[in-house]
């Protein structure tokens, strides 16, 4: 461990791009964790509300968030590869999609109501989950930032993700206490201001990295002015490598928002009671989705360099890392729940709270025991998506989502009547099986030779023209003829056999 500390792709390495991420993914989850708190304070309707239709605007979000996501990738592998003319056309490519994406979310918002009629929820919820997820639609075009973030995060500049992260979620702090209760000479809006405080806050962010990356430094060494126009082949890479990832990311939000849609069946109690145990649960989560975005990012920047050694060994020191930190939250859970739950309780009707609390006292258990199974999901599926096989990925956590956690749900809890706890039996083996099976591809080694970037000799042909004999490598360090254009596509970039999931 000594001596791993100081190895390239080891702890430190590992810690030095991880942890202000991980500061700044953790800030998010003390933001969310703070509303919820709030929210409990002010009515339990209003929190037994927020989960259903957060997670609900988080779906169909996610889409494209997950798709404009993968833009870190590209901008890891070009940084990696010493290519950086091709950093800034590759963010500008990601914002395209982020506003096309942002004008979508716009458009569910007549919608609203719909979508919370289906669940069954009691009228009074209902009401609430249409208002909150109405007025969240409005921070669709914040999509954006997630392009222009990763153009310091692909570089390994996490700190100043970190620091902007920091701004947004103060700020929504203060206008979650100020919009909730009426503070400051805001009105009482309740869950409605803690939806606006979102919203003015998510949209923030863009505007923020977009004035950074707008730097002269940048604009004249990675090309974030000058390549701002739409590149045809680029951008169908982005879409053939983002998507399925966004898919991916999409379909597995469905899944829980399936789930917590089904649990809302059982009552008010039931649906508080999961509320709380998930909002819990991202102080362990969130974190780790910024070590995913770590490791990402250095199995990117290492796989543009051909050192895939070095990528390997990077993903397993944050494995380790993971792993630590998922014991001492999974022992909180057991052994102190109290820690956690009374924040929720200080500011609420204690009569109102105390079935709630008996129930997520042993949801908390539950948690305990995927969490540690979900940080081995997390870093592994990271690291086979910062190579460019995100289509495995898709494929395994729908699957697994689907058929291991929202039928068995739907069977049980509808069908068969029966309680809360035997569906987070289900989640707990979702998690649990989607870690192990993400550590044996892992394992396999196939996205060693896997590259979503083109190669040095096809940006050349592009700018002088087709030359006679295109033997393009294809990002790997081995050369050979494209059967399949100039493209580095989903069945050419492993150079020695066909992809196949």
């Amino acid at each position: 461990m000594i001596s791993r500390w100081q190895e390239p792709g080891g702890y430190r390495e590992v810690l030095r791009m991880a942890a202000p991420l991980i500061l700044s993914t953790g800030s998010w989850s003390l933001q969310i964790f703070v509303d919820r708190v709030f929210l409990s304070w002010h009515s339990r309707d209003a929190l037994a509300a927020c989960l259903p239709a957060g997670m609900l605007h988080f779906t169909f979000s996610s889409l494209f968030i997950g798709t404009v996501a993968y833009v870190n990738t590209f901008v890891a592998q070009y940084w990696g590869a010493d290519r950086r003319d091709r950093v800034g056309p590759a963010v500008w490519q990601g914002i395209y999609v982020g506003l096309a994406s942002g004008l979508i979310i716009l458009c569910l918002i007549p919608f609203s109501r719909s979508f919370f009629e289906w669940a069954g929820h009691e009228p009074r919820i209902r009401a609430l989950e249409a208002e909150y997820f109405r007025i969240l639609c409005f921070m669709g075009p914040g999509i954006t930032g997630v392009a222009v973030s990763s153009f310091f995060s692909g570089r390994g500049d996490t700190r100043t993700v970190m620091w902007v992260n920091f701004l947004a979620n103060g700020l929504n702090i203060v206008l979650d206490y100020a919009w909730i209760f009426g503070h400051w000479g805001f009105p009482e809006w309740g869950i409605r201001g803690a939806a606006w405080a979102t919203v003015v806050s998510h949209l923030l962010i863009p505007v923020v990295f977009f004035a950074l990356m707008m730097r002269p430094r940048y604009r004249d060494t990675l090309c974030t002015l000058s390549g701002w126009r739409p590149e045809a082949a680029l951008l169908r890479r982005l879409l053939r490598f983002g998507l399925p990832n966004g898919v991916q990311f999409m379909l597995e939000i469905l899944g829980f928002s399936m789930f917590i849609l089904l649990v809302g069946r059982l009552g008010t109690t039931a649906l508080a009671a999961t509320s709380v145990t998930f909002n819990i649960n991202t102080l362990a989560f969130l974190p780790m989705m910024g070590m995913g975005i770590a490791v990402s990012t250095l199995v990117g920047q290492y796989l543009g360099k051909n050192r895939a050694d070095l990528a390997e060994r990077s993903t397993w020191s944050a494995v380790h890392l993971s792993l630590a930190y998922m014991l001492v939250m999974a022992a909180g859970y057991v052994f102190a729940p109290g820690l956690f739950l009374t924040p929720y309780i200080s500011g609420a009707d204690p009569e109102a709270f105390e079935q709630v609390w008996d129930m997520t006292v042993v949801l908390l258990r539950f948690v305990a025991v995927y969490c540690i199974f979900d940080a081995l999901y997390i870093v592994f599926s990271a690291g086979v998506k910062g190579a460019g096989d995100t289509r495995f990925v898709m494929l395994t956590s729908v699957a697994l989502g689907w058929f291991v956690m929202v039928l068995p749900t739907y069977l049980l809890v509808v069908i068969y009547s029966m309680g809360l706890y035997i569906a987070w039996v289900f989640v707990s083996l979702y998690l649990v099986t989607g870690g192990l099976i993400f550590m044996l591809r892992f394992r396999g080694g196939k996205w060693k030779s896997m590259r979503v970037i083109e190669s040095p000799e096809t940006a050349r042909t592009r700018a002088i023209g087709p030359a006679v004999n295109d033997n393009a490598n294809d990002g790997s360090g081995q050369s050979g003829p494209r059967k399949n254009g100039d493209e580095a596509s989903p069945d050419s970039i492993e150079p020695s056999q066909p992809r196949g999931v």
